[in-house]
């Protein structure tokens, strides 16, 4: 069972078209400050990671931003953070979220988003960890991507075992209990086509 003191969150710079979208920010947020967890998020003041940062804080949690420095003009970095980290990269900031975090969530999200949670998917399938990432499937947002792994599965291109590689969840209070149950990684998913 992994002990979560800090998890790194991926959700849009946007708060999307769907009303459930933001209701499941505001609650993941509460729900981080509330079990005492620090968030550590993107850096913006905009969009799902806005409306995410404004719960934790609201609740008297501990937020970590970390955006990279061209995108602080556009994502209007959000300077009430407990701490705000800035970096010269998007991969400098990924690479900065992980390590900052016992763990990964991944909330809806753009094109970024997708990107964030297909790197920290294939590092770990890569065996460079074994932190637990959760998927939250807010109103079916994430079934396409679901279908997308099997597909790769199904044309001989991924081991069955990653799809053990992430949890899906479809609501928010499942995924702190997904992140400390997650099963360590399959040595297959790597080593099967080796």
């Amino acid at each position: 069972m992994t002990t979560i003191s800090a998890v790194s969150v991926f959700c849009g710079s946007r708060v999307g078209g769907h009303p459930a979208y933001r209701a499941a920010a505001e609650e993941f947020g509460m729900l981080l400050a509330a079990r005492g967890i620090r968030l550590v998020y993107g850096g913006g003041g905009i969009g799902l990671m806005g409306v995410l940062a404004d719960a934790v804080l609201a609740g008297g949690g501990q937020v970590t931003g970390v955006i990279p420095e061209f995108l602080v003009e556009h994502e209007v970095e959000k300077r009430d953070v407990t701490d705000l980290i800035v970096v010269d990269s998007m991969h400098a900031r990924k690479t900065r979220m992980f390590d900052l975090a016992d763990g990964c969530v991944v909330l809806p999200g753009g094109l970024g988003t997708l990107d964030e949670a297909i790197e920290v998917i294939t590092w770990k399938q890569l065996r460079l960890h074994d932190k637990p990432v959760v998927v939250v499937n807010t109103d079916g947002f994430w079934e396409p991507f679901m279908a997308l792994v099997e597909a790769v599965v199904a044309g001989g291109f991924a081991h069955t075992a990653v799809r053990d590689l992430f949890t899906m969840v479809d609501r928010i209070d499942q995924v702190l209990p997904a992140l400390e149950a997650a099963p360590e990684p399959n040595p297959e998913v790597l080593t099967s086509h080796l």
